[in-house]
């Protein structure tokens, strides 16, 4: 393997807490009932086309995209659809969904649901991007950002390298390291379809040197056998965070994306582990994404475990797996403690870009005393864009929009290491993420006149 490298700027090295990384993934039995929201992906919500009283079967579309950012939404069970009605999703608002009744488990004509491994890729670049499109496929590491957007090389542009963000660097969650150690065959092909998708002679697999197993396999097989020509592991420095879009193209490649540009600017295209995997499942078995990985952990969690899991499976199923939610949690947390977003609710379906659910005791999650800045300077010296933490959230407060994105608060990644190594624990990275969003706001109505 190559030695391992790093992002140069910033970065925080937060407990790993990966107390599920040795855990083998266990398939939830199939619910009674699942409800599927129809927004899953990072735009616009797909348009139910089912209604109730409607008989669905396993992969079939329920949902059709909506404008050019959104995704397909398909039935992730067979059964009855008993309602299309508004849930509680983990971000507290209600969302539009699909309430299907379970009745067994018949899965759609021409998918192939069984564990034999496809390797010959037979579609060609635009019918893998038309499938990927067709399957529902989104980045699954939590951005949900259509994949089949990402695999639409503009004209004027090159992709040289497929980069696998197999670094993983949220603390907890180890969902994506248990696909590469138990579908490694499969997840391989996944990055040769990916190859083949935008015309890139090389792959680079980034991944974090604490998931040693896993790396070591993956160069095992690539060397072993000439069909993983191209492909490559790349180790990476264990730092937060690494899997970062713009760190992980500067530590394999050394390039950096432009402020306010694409990944593609570098030649790169990014693409999450889990959503490689089912890409495969899409090209190779005509699958759509109805299921995925999910890590469900905590500190006080009885047994904290990856399971594979339907897509609008109720949350509480998972908790109960691992044993019930632990005396005093105060804080459910979708997604890993950095970047994920506490919920409102204990109750909510499993969508496409939910990594993990991560349950913390009052201990763990106590408010800790907001204090006055201290210009210690630390908030700048992690930023991996080089971005000044503290007045970006100073700007955010008083509402001067115009100087924030004179300050590039559009280029925060939002990963939450200024606020993660702030002495005065000021909640640095909520008055950025509204600062973000206004300026965004004002980004768009200007570019609109």
């Amino acid at each position: 393997m190559n030695p391992k490298k790093t992002f140069p700027k910033g970065g925080v090295h937060p407990e790993e807490n990966k107390l599920s990384s040795d855990k083998p993934i266990i398939t939830i039995p199939i619910p009674k009932q699942v409800i599927i929201p129809l927004g899953q992906c990072l735009g616009a919500p797909a348009e139910a086309i089912v209604k109730k009283g409607d008989e669905v079967k396993v992969g079939q579309l329920i949902g059709t995209a909506k404008g050019f950012i959104s995704a397909n939404v398909h039935s992730s069970v067979s059964g009855k659809v008993s309602k299309v009605d508004e849930v509680m999703d983990h971000t507290g608002y209600r969302k539009p969904a699909v309430f299907i009744d379970v009745e067994g488990d018949e899965w759609l004509e021409g998918i192939d649901s069984s564990d034999n491994l496809v390797r010959e890729i037979t579609l060609s670049r635009e019918e893998i991007i038309e499938r990927v499109k067709s399957h529902g496929i989104v980045g699954m590491g939590g951005a949900t950002f259509p994949t089949s957007v990402k695999l639409s090389i503009p004209k004027d542009k090159k992709a040289e390298f497929v980069i696998i963000n197999a670094a993983e660097c949220e603390p907890y969650l180890t969902c994506d390291n248990r696909l590469l150690l138990e579908k490694p065959y499969e997840f391989l092909i996944g990055v040769k379809i990916l190859m083949k998708a935008v015309d890139a002679p090389k792959a680079m697999i980034g991944i974090e040197t604490n998931k040693i197993d896993a790396a070591e396999l993956l160069d095992k097989i690539i060397k072993g056998d000439e069909y993983y020509h191209g492909i490559e592991v790349q180790p990476l420095q264990t730092k937060y965070p690494q899997g970062g879009e713009k760190q992980l193209i500067k530590a394999c490649t050394g390039r950096e994306v432009p402020s306010g540009k694409l990944p593609i600017e570098t030649g790169c295209v990014v693409v999450n582990v889990a959503s490689t995997y089912a890409i495969y499942e899409a090209v190779q078995k005509n699958k759509p994404l109805i299921s995925r990985v999910v890590t469900v952990t905590g500190k006080s969690v009885k047994n904290p475990s990856n399971f594979l899991v339907r897509i609008g499976t109720s949350s509480t199923v998972l908790i109960e797996a691992v044993g019930g939610l632990p005396e005093n949690t105060t804080n459910i947390i979708n997604g890993g403690p950095m970047m994920g977003k506490s919920v409102s609710v204990n109750d909510f379906p499993v969508i496409k870009g939910t990594s993990g659910i991560l349950l913390m005791t009052d201990n763990e999650a106590q408010p800790r005393k907001v204090g006055n800045c201290l210009r210690c300077g630390k908030c700048i010296h992690v930023c991996p864009m080089g971005l000044e933490p503290f007045l970006l959230c100073r700007l955010s407060k008083n509402n001067m929009f115009e100087e924030t994105e004179a300050e590039r608060i559009m280029d925060c990644i939002e990963c939450g290491s200024c606020e993660f190594t702030c002495p005065a624990n000021i909640p640095l990275l909520d008055y950025i993420r509204y600062g973000k969003s206004k300026t965004g706001q004002l980004i768009r109505s200007r570019n609109q006149k």
